[in-house]
Parts: C-alpha cells; sequence; structure tokens
C-alpha cells in the first residue's frame, strides 16, 4: 500500500442498475407501458435489457421518433406505482458493502436514474445507508458526464481517491472523465471487452460487486 493510500480516503462509487440491483423487470415492464401507451410496439424484453445503463430519453429515441420526454413521463407513470418494486439486489451485495464499509471505505452511488427514484428503491432494498450520497438524472446533473458532477465530486471528496464501478461503457467514461481507476463488473448486458475498449484508465474486471475485496481495491493505486 503506497502513501497515498495510507493519508486518503477511498470512495467507491457504484452504479446502480445492473452493478448492485436486478431492476430488469420493472425496466421492462414500464418501458412497454409507454410504448402501449402511445400506441408504439412493444419490444422483446432483451432489447429493452440491452439498452439498460443508458439515459430513459436516448432510450426511447432508439425506438420511436415521438418526443422522448413524453414516453419517459409515461415510464415513470408506472415505474413508481409498480415498477420500483420490481427489483431486486444482486446476489452478495449487502453483504459486499456492510463488509466495505467495516474496513473504512466511503461508499456512493451514481445513476442515469431520477435521482429521488433512485434514493426511493435503494431504501426499499435497505441499502440506502451504506451510502455516503445517491446521485441520479436531476435539475443539476443530467448526466454521468454532466461537468456539474464533476465538480461537485472534485470539490467535496478531493480528500478522497475515487474508483468507479459499474457494467455499462458510460460507467467506464465517467471514470476516465475524473481520471479515476474503473472496476467493471459483467452483471450487465456487456462483456469485458466492451467495458475495456479503449479505456484510458486503470481498468479491473470482476464478474459482480461480490468479488470486490479490499485488495483488489488497493492494487487500483
Amino acid at each position: 500500500m503506497n502513501e497515498m493510500i495510507k493519508t486518503k480516503g477511498i470512495l467507491l462509487s457504484f452504479d446502480l442498475d445492473n452493478t448492485l440491483i436486478n431492476n430488469r423487470e420493472g425496466i421492462v415492464n414500464s418501458f412497454n407501458y409507454a410504448l402501449k401507451k402511445y400506441n408504439i410496439p412493444t419490444l422483446e424484453r432483451l432489447e429493452i435489457e440491452k439498452m439498460i445503463g443508458t439515459p430513459l430519453n436516448d432510450m426511447f429515441k432508439e425506438v420511436s421518433d415521438i418526443n422522448p420526454e413524453v414516453l419517459s413521463t409515461a415510464f415513470r407513470e408506472y415505474y413508481r406505482e409498480k415498477g420500483i418494486y420490481q427489483g431486486s439486489l444482486l446476489p452478495g451485495v449487502e453483504e459486499t458493502l456492510e463488509g466495505l464499509k467495516q474496513k473504512s471505505f466511503t461508499l456512493g452511488i451514481i445513476t442515469s436514474k431520477k435521482q429521488e427514484l433512485a434514493v426511493q428503491i435503494t431504501k426499499i432494498l435497505g441499502i440506502f445507508k451504506y451510502f455516503e450520497y445517491v446521485i441520479g438524472e436531476s435539475e443539476n446533473v443530467k448526466s454521468k458526464l454532466d461537468p456539474n458532477l464533476k465538480k461537485h465530486l472534485q470539490t467535496k471528496y478531493n480528500e478522497y481517491d475515487i474508483v468507479i464501478i459499474g457494467d455499462h461503457p458510460k460507467d467506464r467514461a465517467l471514470a476516465e472523465n475524473l481520471n479515476a481507476p474503473f472496476i467493471g463488473v459483467l452483471t450487465g448486458n456487456h462483456s469485458a471487452e466492451e467495458l475495456r475498449c479503449g479505456n484510458t484508465t486503470k481498468t479491473l474486471i470482476l464478474k459482480s460487486v461480490k468479488e470486490l475485496f479490499p485488495n483488489l481495491i488497493y492494487s487500483l493505486f
């Protein structure tokens, strides 16, 4: 362990969908509810699952010329009432979070979900207590690459070494934007090659968050 690790804290910032939770059923049902509402042909489950991790408006742009904001609003009608309860923690997640907290790591979440929904989900699934912050889409932060997000992290957590953990190339892009190490997990729809592709930062690929141990985190510094 080098001097930097001895003198600085380590902040582990997790994605939510397909990294910590399996919310595929809720997302698929909400997505097809929105399509049905506006008489757009629904999609097969796998087609929707492949897009999970992408901002909602961008998902709808892929399948329709209708204003994506309109479709996203319909999506959230179903999601707030039913979809939010159709998820579960991925295997070993709570035990891993508990172990990392005991080892004095600081934990956070950065997601493409609306922030209030992300907070609600973590409370429903009983993991909100582990996190210093839950950051999602809001008036101040429009995406994972929003300059306001980078400024917030670099200002408030300048005494920390940040590690980004996620299942999507957008998580890798976030890590690169922050000049932070990236840990990719294979619990989503992207291969190790896709998570490594073009990366300019130190990268580690794991099968799941369950394999996230302190010695692996320290190896990134």
